[in-house]
């Protein structure tokens, strides 16, 4: 009797006591924690309280818009200016910070601010969704996300406040409004707005466009390096690590070089910057590069676009922004490392390396492995949508390319796809936010792996 009782109470080699129930996977976690908040939110849509006109909203746009706030993808079926309620759109707006805050994060910070210890499986629940660098980084992650999160808000929302009260002379309550609202949906990259037309009509104003791009960039870059510029800040001995130097570099190409390409290939279009003058084409085709990696917002017709610009805002949806932002895609550090193998692999290395470090097979497997699985649910959620509308190949693509990178753009097709297309596109916006491996892991949930190691074989290839 007694040895029955001490193996109950003894740790399991899992670290659960035996006999106890064992704890849900982390990534499992963060998968019902998302799915419960867009249950919450639809609900919330779903009152007559939060439509503008009389009566309640259908339920698959309730659910439609709560699924794409929660997910900060920003693809719609209606306009949430004109639409929903301001008690609507102020419920939009907290799922979309509770969405690009990251549930665990919420959680963690309110238990860092009720002064309670943070237990070991908390630090793992944060850790999964900030893909912290270390363990021991969680709680110096979530007070960076917080103390940045709330002051690149606030500073933006300041500004285009201002500049909506005193340049386009809006009422100052209205401005505030706007200005909050789409500070929070540019930093969460969730790229909904309070405009039919997004950020359009101010194309030719600086003062409102390059906040909000600044916002987009700050919030995509990812919170290990956002953790990592505030803690090493004004230490020029600091090494940064190949996370933050591929995040940083990486975006910068991908902005500038996205900008090139819209210029060139948007320069003669008469629906999009051709009536700009040079300065103002620049300043559309960056912001254009800017929000076709992460957000929704637009500042020239995106439908009008030529295919070459369909085909650069392929590539920048698929890549996205940075690992653990706000933005979506397969991330630019999954891209850049497959880069760098691709090279290493063609000047004939046998590891691949990067600024005197090497990157070991275990990320590179995770990379290509993110990097397959993506296109396959873009290729899957395409080939079924595709029989289900009579649009244009090209737009159709750009719809689930945009779903799946949690991008937002649309060529304004959305609202018209039947139901059944738009679940999809909701499939793929999930996929896209909680992310294909952490969505694999949690429907799977191995944690035991095989100890087996078989003889190695080498098949040819290519």
């Amino acid at each position: 009797m007694t040895s029955t009782r001490l193996s109950n109470a003894l740790p399991s080699a899992s670290g659960t006591p035996a006999g106890a129930p064992r704890p849900w996977h982390p990534a499992l976690v963060l998968v019902m924690a998302f799915l419960g908040v867009i249950a919450v939110g639809t609900l919330v849509l779903l009152l007559p309280l939060s439509r503008a006109e009389p009566g309640s909203a259908p339920f698959m746009t309730a659910l439609f818009t709560a699924w794409s706030a929660v997910c900060i993808n920003g693809l719609g079926v209606v306009d949430t200016g004109t639409y929903w309620s301001g008690f609507g759109q102020a419920a939009i707006l907290c799922m979309i910070q509770l969405g690009g805050f990251g549930m665990m994060t919420s959680a963690t910070l309110l238990i860092l601010w009720a002064g309670g210890a943070m237990r070991l499986r908390s630090r793992l629940l944060l850790q999964a969704e900030t893909r912290s660098l270390s363990l021991g980084d969680v709680g110096s992650v979530a007070r960076v996300v917080f103390v940045v999160t709330a002051a690149v808000e606030a500073l933006v929302a300041l500004w285009l406040t201002l500049r909506f009260a005193l340049g386009h002379g809006m009422p100052w309550g209205q401005a505030a409004w706007y200005g909050v609202f789409h500070a929070i949906s540019g930093f969460c990259n969730a790229g909904f707005s309070l405009w039919p037309d997004s950020l359009s009509q101010f194309v030719r104003d600086g003062w409102v466009l390059v906040p909000v791009m600044c916002a987009i960039v700050i919030g995509g870059l990812g919170f290990p390096v956002i953790h990592e510029l505030w803690h090493y800040r004004g230490r020029r001995e600091h090494h940064y690590s190949m996370h933050t130097v591929l995040t940083l570099w990486g975006s910068a190409a991908l902005v500038l070089t996205g900008a090139a390409l819209v210029l060139a290939a948007e320069w003669d279009n008469a629906k999009t910057i051709a009536p700009l003058d040079v300065p103002h084409r620049l300043l559309a085709a960056l912001f254009t590069s800017v929000a076709a990696r992460s957000v929704g917002f637009n500042a020239i017709d995106t439908g009008a676009m030529t295919d070459d610009s369909f085909v650069v805002h392929y590539l920048l949806m698929f890549i996205g922004a940075g690992s653990a932002g706000t933005g979506g895609g397969v991330k630019v550090t999954t891209f850049f490392i497959l880069l760098v193998a691709v090279w290493s692999e063609i000047r004939g290395n046998a590891d691949t390396e990067f600024r005197g470090r090497r990157i070991t097979p275990a990320v590179l497997r995770q990379a290509l492995t993110i990097l397959v699985l993506s296109a396959g649910v873009i290729v899957l959620g395409l080939l079924i949508v595709m029989p289900m509308t009579d649009e244009r190949y090209e737009k159709v693509l750009f719809e689930v390319v945009s779903a799946a990178g949690n991008v937002g753009l649309s060529t304004g097709i959305t609202a018209s796809l039947p139901p059944a297309a738009q679940m999809v596109l909701l499939l793929l916006m999930f996929s896209g936010r909680v992310g294909v491996i952490t969505l694999a892991v949690a429907l799977a949930a191995r944690n035991h792996r095989p100890r087996i190691r078989y003889p190695e074989e080498k098949p040819l290839v290519g």
